[in-house]
């Protein structure tokens, strides 16, 4: 269940990772709770979101090219340091009592930048941490520690609140950053070559190769293999439709509820229990087959939870689903980023990543928004219960129409 933590590189990441995922997590709940108080308005949570997300429309892809040419190592410590950066100055805005909306919204915008350039190295880079048998149980631990945080962070969030405020929450963000640079810092590879060494016959073939026809090149690559494609098109899918609950639920914990900073904690670390549960349950399974069945059954049961949970009146209960949309939706992503790091060969990993992001990145700034402004429009239990809806009706589609994704 734990084998990938045998390898040092590994150990060394995931244990920096959680405690920046720990601090981000914190400041996730301290950021929606500091919008809400100052706008009141779930439109404003989804632009908020929107701000964080939108960067990755426009550097995702060119980082999926970058991940494939330059040093991964040396990337990501620039980019946590500058994200790191961003939360210290949202710390002190708000110490000093001069935050407004905008100020919030320019730091989310930075920070959203530093990911979306990141982040497909900070994926491909899982390759090069472990042994090639240990890549499904790396991945899934991976998605653990990043459960775990989300579990964690929440929790340490409300008793931050209380004891130092919404600063303390912004101040540890800042702090935690501190944990992953130091951890790449350690990190030693014994091959060179390849994307890990800026150096050498990579930073050759960063010189010679064109951006775009590298761009093009990756999608032709996605596009010509219908599994990987397939893969790609659920994941945007749950992205848009599923992913919302997430900027809804300070609106469910303050308008349906009554409840304060702690009961948003509680509903997102409830969340994050279930999603832990979920990583872990992979972890254990290892490499097992009928992976494409499964990912199918995830987006059926956490689009049901998400129905559920919109129409759940007695808190108890929502906390319930809560616990199983976590789950799902943890062992859909698990899952299909698995199966698209077996799929593809090294030489494209970066640039397929990149679009898997772009799943994420490319559709949760609309689907935020457009939940967000549903939800002050029509209320956040009739909006939610139509994403869940399209998410269970897709997967049923999906798994009618393409026999191939069932038999992987």
């Amino acid at each position: 269940m734990f084998h990938a933590l045998t390898h040092r590189n590994f150990r060394l990441f995931w244990t920096g990772a959680f405690l920046s995922n720990a601090g981000t997590w914190m400041q996730s709940v301290a950021q929606s709770w500091l919008v809400l108080q100052l706008t009141n308005s779930g439109t404003w949570l989804g632009v908020d979101t929107f701000m964080a997300t939108v960067p990755g429309l426009l550097l995702t892809l060119v980082g999926g090219v970058i991940a494939d040419f330059v040093d991964r190592k040396r990337l990501l410590i620039i980019t946590q340091a500058g994200a790191g950066a961003s939360a210290l100055i949202l710390a002190a805005l708000v110490f000093t009592g001069v935050v407004k909306v905008w100020m919030i919204l320019a730091l989310t915008f930075v920070t959203g930048c530093c990911w979306a350039i990141s982040g497909p190295s900070y994926q491909a880079i899982t390759v090069d941490l472990v042994e090639r048998e240990d890549l499904a149980n790396a991945i899934a631990l991976n998605s653990s520690q990043f459960q775990l945080a989300r579990v964690v962070g929440p929790l340490l969030a409300g008793l931050t609140i209380t004891a130092l405020g919404l600063t303390g929450c912004f101040l540890a963000n800042g702090l935690s950053y501190v944990a992953i640079v130091v951890a790449l810092s350690l990190v030693r590879f014994g091959k060179t070559g390849g994307a890990v060494s800026s150096t050498g016959a990579a930073g050759a073939a960063a010189v010679k190769h064109s951006l775009w026809s590298d761009l093009l090149e990756g999608f032709r690559y996605a596009y010509g293999r219908p599994r990987v494609r397939v893969i790609l098109l659920c994941s945007a899918v749950v992205c848009l439709f599923a992913t919302p609950y997430m900027v809804l639920m300070p609106l469910f914990a303050k308008n349906e509820y009554g409840w304060g900073e702690t009961g948003l904690s509680l509903m997102m670390g409830t969340a994050g229990a279930g999603a832990l549960t979920g990583a872990l349950t992979l972890a254990y399974l290892g490499d097992f087959p009928r992976k494409g069945r499964f990912l199918l059954a995830t987006m059926l049961v956490g689009g049901a939870c998400i129905v559920g949970f919109a129409e759940a009146t007695r808190p108890a209960l929502a906390l319930t689903l809560l616990f199983g949309v976590g789950s799902s939706l943890v062992s859909f992503f698990a899952l299909g980023n698995t199966l698209l790091q077996q799929l593809v060969t090294d030489a494209m990993r970066g640039r397929v990543m990149s679009m898997w992001l772009l799943t994420f990145i490319g559709t949760m700034p609309f689907g935020s928004f457009a939940a967000g402004t549903a939800a002050d429009r029509f209320g956040p239990r009739p909006t939610l219960a139509v994403c869940g809806l399209v998410v269970l009706l897709f997967a049923v589609v999906v798994g009618v129409l393409n026999p191939r994704l069932r038999e992987i």
